[in-house]
């Protein structure tokens, strides 16, 4: 089973730097970078607009809590987000290669 986890970043440098971290340290099989978001949000009662990037890492499963604890050690923001969702559908060729290209749980 994978999980593909969003979070938001400051830019695309930042977002580059942490998924290669990650996929460096076989935490993560991908990051996939979508630039140009916006987040209009509250935070210590102001309200913020921010220009962001959202990142979608493809993880397994079974290391979810690792991998949480990790991107939170390498991510600038204070409360970063970190959603994690299961897809409807994936293919068993790219469930294998998502898997195959992290380290394994015992």
């Amino acid at each position: 089973m994978i999980l593909f986890v969003v979070t938001t970043l400051p830019d695309e440098s930042t977002a580059a730097s942490i998924i290669r971290q990650l996929i460096d340290r076989k935490s993560a099989a991908c990051g996939t970078i979508i630039s140009g978001a916006r987040s209009v949000y509250c935070w210590k009662d102001t309200i913020e607009d921010s220009a962001e990037v959202v990142v979608i890492f493809k993880i397994p499963k079974a290391t979810a809590t690792t991998f949480e604890a990790e991107l939170r050690s390498l991510h600038p923001y204070e409360t970063p987000e970190v959603a994690a969702f299961e897809p409807a559908h994936a293919s068993q060729a790219y469930t294998a290669w998502v898997l195959g290209s992290c380290r394994k749980t015992t």
